[in-house]
C-alpha cells in the first residue's frame, strides 16, 4: 500500500481513535529532506509494515502541528488509537524507521 496524502481536515474527520495503528508523515514539499524520508517509508512500507502510512502538508495542518507541537520538517508521528506514541525527527534508515512502525 502506498502513503496515502490526507489533509489536516480530512483526519480529523476520520476519527482514527480506537481504530489501530497509524504513522503521518508531516513534510513541506520544498523541503528535500522530507522526499528522501517519504522514499524511505514507501521502501519500509514495500517490505510489509503493519501500520497504515499518511503524509500531510504542514504548512496547511496549524491544528494538529500546534497540539502536538511539532517542531519541524520531517516528522513522523507514530500514533495508535489515534494517540500521538512517538515523534521522529531523525530518518536513520530504512531499517530503523521499519523497525520503529513494527513495533507501535
Amino acid at each position: 500500500m502506498a502513503i496515502r496524502e490526507i489533509e489536516e481536515s480530512d483526519w480529523l474527520r476520520l476519527g482514527r481513535i480506537g481504530t489501530g495503528r497509524d504513522a503521518i508523515l508531516f513534510s513541506s514539499p520544498f523541503c528535500g529532506t522530507c522526499k528522501v524520508a517519504e522514499r524511505m517509508l514507501e521502501i519500509a512500507d514495500a517490505a510489509g509494515v503493519p501500520v497504515t502510512l499518511y503524509k500531510m502538508n504542514i504548512n496547511f495542518s496549524p491544528k494538529l502541528r500546534d497540539a502536538w507541537k511539532i517542531s519541524s520538517v520531517p516528522c513522523l508521528v507514530l500514533l495508535r488509537n489515534g494517540e500521538p506514541v512517538r515523534f521522529e525527527y531523525t530518518m536513520r534508515s530504512v531499517d530503523h524507521l521499519y523497525k520503529l512502525l513494527a513495533e507501535i
